[in-house]
């Protein structure tokens, strides 16, 4: 998942940053309000961390003019304003939810956790496809009951595998949600952690369920044609 973190105070940015990508999350900072309406127009983000106090726009104003122009990304606010008044403006102008400063970073994991699963459909905490299992809550991951361990990037990439279970997606689909700006696209990362996500979860003697399709991308499906 990758997500867009907009925040003027550069040490609280590079906190959150950091602590996020331990998470497995793919991260993008920037900390003025214009600049965040201009990179989510560009990138294709999943979650939005949007402080209030901004140089340029405020958070309300960049929430407003994203609204307006038809993104529906989800939305948490950071504030250090905690007046009733600031919620609800801030809820009314558009985001998905309110945390205020300062805050425990496990409750902002919980919910941020809670926004990403509201898109489209709300969707289970735990996906399966075929045998294999996999916990969006613990990254717990198993297949055919036996424990799978993954680092973060692997798990990312198989939660953006199982969200998308039975459907192809393309390698810029997956630089996109797995990887942060600062992905070099000339590298050949994404294949690297999809062998190495492969060796994993269709080791002998499993069934593969990860497939590589030439010239369209890559698809995790039980389905015996893709």
């Amino acid at each position: 998942m990758r997500l867009l973190v907009v925040e003027d105070d550069p040490r609280l940015a590079h906190l959150l940053a950091r602590g996020l990508r331990e998470e497995g999350y793919a991260v993008d900072t920037c900390g003025d309000g214009h600049d965040a309406v201009a990179q989510v127009m560009v990138n294709g983000y999943d979650a939005i961390l949007l402080d209030v106090m901004l140089p340029g726009q405020d958070g309300f104003t960049v929430v407003r003019t994203l609204r307006e122009r038809g993104v529906r990304t989800p939305v948490l606010m950071l504030t250090s304003r905690d007046a009733v008044n600031d919620r609800i403006a801030g809820l009314d102008s558009g985001a998905d939810d309110y945390l205020v400063k300062p805050f425990d970073f496990g409750e902002l994991l919980a919910r941020l956790r809670a926004l990403l699963r509201r898109p489209e459909s709300l969707q289970a905490m735990r996906i399966t496809v075929g045998d294999l299992e996999v916990d969006l809550h613990t990254h717990a991951v198993s297949r055919g009951g036996e424990p799978i361990l993954l680092t973060a990037k692997e798990f990312a990439l198989l939660e953006l595998f199982a969200r998308h279970a039975h459907r192809m997606l393309s390698r810029a689909e997956i630089v996109a949600h797995v990887w942060d700006e600062n992905h070099d696209p000339l590298t050949n990362a994404v294949e690297v952690y999809v062998n190495r996500l492969r060796g994993k979860i269709d080791r002998a003697p499993w069934t593969p369920l990860l497939h590589t399709k030439r010239g369209a991308g890559y698809i995790l499906t039980d389905h015996p044609a893709f």
